[in-house]
């Protein structure tokens, strides 16, 4: 899993709401796993301030297209600043808490 797109903007708060959205090619296992993964990370860490999307690229192509998804499965922190954007399974815990803003990144 690799995190892309970094752009300056404040550390969020504990009680910014998250937007994410989480691009997937259907009803893969690799997806069921991505989808099952993030929504276990966000009912621990994120608990009723996040709001999930999960786009099946196959379904909504022009999505997809719009925001530039060249793999999958694919997070969109949309919400709060900055954005970011993680690829992978999203099965190392770590790194996507890192790549949410909700844990320090390591020296």
């Amino acid at each position: 899993m690799t995190t892309a797109k970094r752009s300056r903007g404040r550390a969020p708060r504990a009680s910014d709401h998250y937007l994410l959205r989480l691009y997937v090619t259907g009803s893969t296992p690799r997806s069921a796993l991505a989808i099952r993964n993030l929504k276990d990370i966000c009912e621990e860490h994120l608990k009723g301030r996040y709001v999930l999307e999960v786009i099946d690229v196959y379904q909504r192509p022009r999505l997809a297209h719009d925001e530039q998804i060249v793999a999958t499965p694919t997070l969109i922190k949309a919400l709060p600043s900055p954005l970011r954007r993680l690829i992978g399974d999203l099965s190392n815990v770590d790194r996507v808490l890192m790549g949410l803003d909700l844990k320090p990144k390591k020296a």
